[in-house]
Parts: C-alpha cells; sequence; structure tokens
C-alpha cells in the first residue's frame, strides 16, 4: 500500500499565500494528499483579498485560521513548501525542503493578488502531477481509453 503524501506550505503570517496553496491542494487533490499550511508568526486573520480572489474561482478559504509552524507538523510532513518563511522553518533529514517565490499579497488589492493566485494554482498543479502517479489508463477489459479513427 502506498502512503498518502504529506505537504506542509509555510509562510510568515499563514493568511494568503500558503492558505492560497494549500486551498488549492485540498481542492485539485482531494484526499490524496494530506495538506496543511502554518505560519512563523500567524496573523490574527486570513488575508481578505486572499479570500475574496479564492472565491472568484469557487474555492471558499472563510473557515480558516493561520495556525502557528511547529517542529511536529514540519516532521510529519513529506515535502515542506516555504514562501518567505526563511530560518524559521525548522529542518528535518528526509524532508524535501522548496522555496516558492511569491510575492506577497499581503497590503495588495485584487487586481495584483489574482496574479500571485494564478502562479500558485499552477505550481500546485506541477506538484500533483510530481507526487501523484497517474492513474493507469488500461481498464479491465484491456482497453487503453484512447481514441482510435475509423
Amino acid at each position: 500500500m502506498v502512503s498518502t503524501p504529506g505537504v506542509l506550505f509555510v509562510c510568515v503570517h499563514n493568511a494568503g499565500r500558503s492558505q492560497m496553496a494549500a486551498a488549492f491542494l485540498t481542492h485539485l487533490a482531494g484526499d490524496r494528499i494530506r495538506v496543511r499550511s502554518a505560519g512563523s508568526m500567524p496573523a490574527d486573520r486570513i488575508n481578505q483579498v486572499a479570500v475574496a480572489a479564492m472565491a472568484e474561482i469557487g474555492i471558499d478559504i472563510t473557515a480558516e485560521l493561520p495556525k502557528v509552524l511547529t517542529p511536529d507538523v514540519v516532521r510529519d510532513s513529506d515535502v515542506v513548501i516555504t514562501m518567505g518563511c526563511g530560518d524559521a522553518c525548522p529542518y528535518f533529514p528526509g524532508t524535501d525542503y522548496r522555496d516558492w517565490k511569491l510575492d506577497d499579497p499581503a497590503g495588495r488589492d485584487l487586481d495584483a493578488v489574482r496574479p500571485i493566485r494564478d502562479e500558485i494554482r499552477t505550481l500546485v498543479e506541477g506538484l500533483i502531477a510530481e507526487l501523484l502517479p497517474v492513474a493507469p489508463r488500461d481498464s479491465p477489459t484491456g482497453l487503453s481509453g484512447r481514441r482510435t479513427r475509423t
């Protein structure tokens, strides 16, 4: 049995970038990937412009709350993606650390946050393609699922 990979998104306030990334990964991968987000200095609430940007595409993050980054949540993750938390993220051997260079949506209007949101989605889609093997297209009947012209 293959275990479910765990991904942790980390940014300083856990109010914008990491929340959008976690929402995209949950929305696109479902329960095939364990998703968490946290911040080295969490804000008291989610960035409302990030909430609006995600709502535009049908993803609701209004119930989310910023969470504090702890060594345990890092240790329990296979992939840790940082977005500006720098040295605040604890290091554990065997964990795959990556840094996504993304603009911070804090203090920006919706027009400025949309491209950040869209870049996050593209990065998350690439992460899913990497972490989840493509399901075989062959059916039990031996048909490949490919179409042929007749």
